[in-house]
């Protein structure tokens, strides 16, 4: 007997959030091999692509219904991979490297983070709700490590310059991850909402800028969000305390 078409659907439909998850950890496998053999411009934008992918993958089971149990597990693993040890042994291939023990090390410390804040978002409720993130998102914290990378590749950065770039994004980024900072997650944005006119003015605008020094602006936009964290929950305890001297 023929399965309907209606249950042929469906499961066609359920294969989906995890091609995009499939296909974000294949691109952070092929950013390990890239940068293994020092293609590190490749490896760099492997790891972006598995960025995209993954904020794919969580919207597509939504607007399906095909959100289960496993794929949130299978996501996990796939975040672990693409976000966690590419980002590590690229910026330690590219940059760490000379600095022997101390260079692999602070390459683990960055994917030991990612580890541990893939765990605690996974096991813990979301302290600040929906509105904001503890701690910097791994995704973001790959984004600043492979932006790095990508930048002070493009420009050929001399061992002098490079080593310090890639301890200090390796190791903030790893520190931020495991923080209490809060960081906006901006999930009140609805993609399939209305916005201003002004507003897709300036989307226009923001992928012009992008196109014209893609290593660079992106290095500069995930470092802002990167610094935006600190700040944020500075100021928040700040007002908080300036609150509790008034009352």
């Amino acid at each position: 007997m023929q399965p309907s078409p209606e249950r042929r659907r469906r499961r066609g439909i359920y294969v989906l959030p995890n091609l995009f998850t499939t296909l974000g950890l294949f691109a952070g496998f092929y950013s390990i091999v890239a940068a293994g053999q020092g293609q590190f411009g490749p490896a760099c934008i492997a790891v972006l692509v598995s960025i995209i992918t993954d904020g794919l993958d969580g919207r597509v089971a939504r607007l399906t219904g095909t959100e289960t149990d496993f794929g949130a597990e299978y996501d996990s693993l796939s975040d672990m991979v693409a976000f966690g040890v590419a980002p590590a042994l690229l910026v330690y291939h590219w940059a760490l490297r000379p600095l022997g023990k101390l260079g692999w090390l602070l390459a683990f410390f960055y994917a030991a983070a990612a580890a541990l804040r893939l765990a605690r978002f996974n096991t813990q409720p979301q302290v600040y709700g929906k509105k904001y993130f503890q701690g910097l998102p791994s995704p973001s914290a790959a984004a600043l490590v492979t932006s790095a990378v990508w930048a002070g590749h493009q420009y050929g950065f001399p061992v002098w310059a490079g080593t310090p770039l890639a301890v200090l994004v390796a190791v903030a980024g790893g520190g931020l991850m495991v923080s209490n900072f809060r960081y906006h997650s901006f999930k009140e944005f609805d993609p399939r909402g209305r916005i201003p006119f002004f507003a897709a003015v300036l989307i226009a605008v923001g992928v012009a800028v992008v196109s014209t020094d893609p290593p660079t602006v992106l290095f500069i936009l995930f470092a802002s969000y990167a610094v935006s964290g600190p700040i944020l929950t500075l100021h928040r305890r700040r007002r908080l305390r300036q609150s509790r001297h008034a009352a």
